[in-house]
């Protein structure tokens, strides 16, 4: 039988894991009580990846890690990703996988030039975007949760940008058929996000940030979260 498996490429901080879950289990919530068979595969720790025959689509989720530290377990996942598209098996890089997505189809990856991006933003959609099934049922403007320090610089060939923020031009893009990264986290609600913004807070108000008004500004993003039960549904569909 054919899964939805979950690419695992990183922990959240210690204190949110105990608290509040980790990546993979954001994502699962988000699912719902769906019937898709589901299974998380555990990339950092060495877990195989899954055939290609046996997917029904594939999530990669977020991490602390970088792209351009070129870890082992990251490139295989880029050597991998080429063959999903070329198959046309539904992906959905979610922030580190966004970026993995990027690069593995000849994008470029580095630090935002204008620094990291963090807290809930305003999120724009394309004209393109209208007519996806990512981003089916969504208004022209949305909120979502963002944590992010690299970013796909320059999209991949023959990409679709499908939506923007005022700080990153590059917030989701589509390759080939089914597969899309979105550099927000459509995964996080508001208590994650927040604890996101309380763990950085050093660094960020070294870096001019107001983290009092970063936190304030965290609100609900029902649409952004619909991108994973959006992406869950094509996927069924797909199959079908």
């Amino acid at each position: 039988m054919k899964k939805l498996y979950i690419l695992k490429t990183g922990t959240t901080f210690s204190s949110t894991l105990e608290r509040l879950g980790d990546f993979e289990e954001w994502i699962i919530a988000g699912l719902g009580d769906g019937a898709l068979p589901l299974e998380v595969i555990n990339v950092v720790k060495g877990d195989p990846l899954p055939a290609l025959s046996g997917c029904l689509g594939v999530f990669v989720t977020g991490s602390h890690a970088m792209v351009t530290d070129s870890l082992s377990w990251s490139l295989e996942i880029e050597g991998w990703i080429p063959s999903l598209v070329k198959e046309r098996i539904p992906f959905l890089g979610i922030c580190y996988g966004h970026q993995l997505l990027g690069r593995a189809m000849r994008g470029m990856v580095d630090y935002h030039p204008l620094g990291s991006e963090v807290g809930t933003v305003d999120i724009m959609l394309t004209e393109a975007a209208f007519e996806d099934p990512l981003f089916k049922g969504f208004p022209e403007q949305f909120s979502a949760h963002a944590t992010h320090a690299q970013t796909v610089i320059m999209l991949p060939p023959e990409s679709v940008l499908l939506a923007s923020s005022d700080h990153d031009p590059h917030q989701a893009f589509r390759i080939g058929a089914c597969a899309w990264g979105v550099q927000f986290h459509p995964e996080y609600n508001t208590g994650v996000m927040k604890a996101d913004i309380e763990e950085q807070a050093e660094s960020l108000e070294k870096s001019g940030r107001n983290v009092a008004d970063l936190l304030e500004n965290v609100k609900e993003t029902l649409f952004a979260a619909k991108v994973i039960v959006n992406f869950a549904e094509f996927c069924s569909s797909y199959r079908s």
